[in-house]
């Protein structure tokens, strides 16, 4: 059975319940010739009054900058064993101001949700490190099915 809804809330519990436990997502971006292409990552979630948020902290390859450039749409997968899942399709922005990276670094660090995260200081100096770059990722639909029964929820954004 799958249930929609405009309201987050409705699926944020569960959202960072599988999100925390899961922590590695695949990202899908689509290049120059339409084809997917993936990678696994961990984006942080958060809720912004009311609509939930992702941050990527990232490397800017050229492949990844090219997909984003001709197409800032992109999906995220999250899946474990017994089969709790979320999809996330999001809009993808660079987010290069260094109050988001101090922010951002901090959300990594105290783990957003619960569970996900981790210690950017393994790959980069601080939030100033040229190397670092940020993705906001802005959700127009996510998707959480429980594993158990199947159970599907779904939210999108006003306006989706």
């Amino acid at each position: 059975m799958t249930v929609t809804t405009m309201s987050f809330a409705d699926i944020e519990h569960e959202f960072n319940s599988f999100v925390g436990a899961i922590v590695y997502a695949t990202m899908v971006t689509i290049d120059s010739k339409n084809r997917p292409r993936t990678r696994v990552l961990i984006p942080i979630w958060e809720n912004v009054d009311g609509q939930p948020r992702g941050w990527l902290a990232t490397y800017r390859t050229p492949v990844k900058a090219a997909h984003l450039a001709g197409n800032p749409h992109t999906s995220f997968s999250y899946w474990k064993p017994g089969n709790n899942s979320v999809a996330i399709e999001a809009v993808a922005t660079w987010a290069e101001d260094l109050d988001v990276k101090r922010r951002v670094w901090n959300l990594y660090r105290t783990t957003s949700p619960r569970g996900a995260g981790y210690d950017l200081g393994n790959f980069w100096r601080s939030p100033a490190d040229p190397k670092l770059h940020v993705l906001r990722l802005d959700p127009w639909r996510i998707q959480v099915i429980r594993g158990m029964d199947l159970r599907s929820r779904i939210w999108t954004a006003p306006g989706a």
